[in-house]
């Protein structure tokens, strides 16, 4: 059976400043006090949260990713010690390290209202999927990566995966995803083969998978570009995500590569740079910043640039027709959806691509 999973981010219907100091909260004696208005913004981080992950499953998701509404970088890099905010980043004072019980906000919130969520959508249990920013895309942050910082990076994300994944009986984390974008653009001194830097990034990389992988859960990479691909070296990585239409799905070796390593792929369905979307049903001469300003006025609805459910299952049908059902775990959207005009087109498109994977299985059921 191949699940619908997601990316994670949202448009926020929330100001960010309020939902950062609603997960600044969550670390403070705070949480434990009574609380006033329903307006104070713990509990409208709460509510957001909740909300939003029992909306995707509600749009058929059946391993949704936390809502994630804050920017991932800077929430991982503020449960971070031995570091330094700079007015051109970050500076590693000795090695970096977790703040003492640190969990990721968000999945604390899911956690403490598991049951809740299990008898909303009533479901026999809940899956979920977590995410955390990876060690080289976090290193990008500082003026000079070394081998160092990348293996204080994977024990301090070691750390926090471990502490926020969870079982209870109405549900619990499945999924752990490492997202590294940044990884595969440059052409990386520090990742060359043989290198220092290259094992110490495998080395930090297979430390937070064997994290999950030791609390039985599955392990994920996901990429914007699969051309360093080191990750096949990484033994406790279960599961590649690449974008859609990426090359992994078409080089000729893959196959061959996945079955000598015992890797899976994440099967991406759905364009979610919505540039993009908007840019495949317009004409090359038309203004994509005069369109977003018609969309935000409400004089053209987002929905006319998605992409149909046609589309999807053809994609899904060609990499399951590649690779066979037992290599593709999961499918879904390329990438988080923070970038859609609204959440109510998000969510649409969740919709959207849930049932182009429900359609194909039952086509080859």
């Amino acid at each position: 059976m191949i699940a619908s999973t997601d990316v994670g981010s949202l448009p926020p219907r929330v100001a960010d400043s309020r939902l950062r100091e609603g997960a600044r909260k969550t670390y403070s004696v705070e949480r434990f006090l009574p609380r006033g208005s329903g307006e104070d913004s713990l509990s409208l981080l709460e509510g957001e949260v909740v909300g939003a992950f029992i909306d995707k499953l509600r749009a058929g998701v059946e391993v949704p990713n936390y809502p994630q509404f804050r920017d991932m970088n800077e929430m991982i890099l503020e449960m971070l010690l031995g570091i330094t905010k700079t007015g051109t980043g970050y500076m590693a004072t000795q090695k970096p390290y977790s703040k003492q019980g640190s969990t990721i906000p968000e999945v604390s919130i899911l956690k403490q209202n598991i049951s809740k969520i299990r008898e909303t959508v009533d479901l026999d249990k809940v899956s979920m999927r977590i995410c955390v920013t990876g060690p080289y895309t976090l290193s990008s942050f500082f003026p000079k990566a070394n081998p160092e910082l990348l293996r204080g990076l994977g024990e301090a994300l070691a750390d926090i995966a471990s502490r926020s994944i969870f079982s209870a009986k109405e549900g619990g984390v499945v999924l752990l995803s490492i997202d590294e974008p940044v990884l595969g653009f440059l052409n990386d001194p520090l990742l060359d083969r043989g290198s220092e830097g290259r094992e110490a990034l495998i080395h930090a990389l297979e430390q937070i998978c064997a994290t999950a992988s030791q609390r039985k859960v599955e392990t994920m990479l996901h990429l914007h570009n699969t051309s360093e691909n080191l990750f096949w070296e990484v033994k406790h990585l279960n599961i590649i995500e690449p974008h859609v239409e990426d090359p992994i799905y078409t080089q000729g070796n893959t196959k061959k590569l996945i079955d000598e390593n015992d890797k899976r792929l994440k099967a991406s369905i759905s364009v979610t740079r919505f540039d993009d979307l908007i840019r495949t049903k317009t004409a090359e001469d038309e203004d994509i910043g005069k369109i977003w300003t018609e969309i935000r006025r409400g004089l053209i609805e987002p929905e006319k640039y998605l992409e149909g459910t046609g589309t999807m299952e053809r994609r899904l049908r060609l990499i399951v027709e590649r690779f066979g059902a037992d290599r593709i775990p999961y499918a879904g959207p390329e990438c988080g959806l923070q970038g859609f005009p609204s959440y109510d087109c998000a969510m649409k498109y969740l919709r959207r691509t849930s049932e182009a994977i429900k359609k194909t299985q039952s086509a080859r059921d």
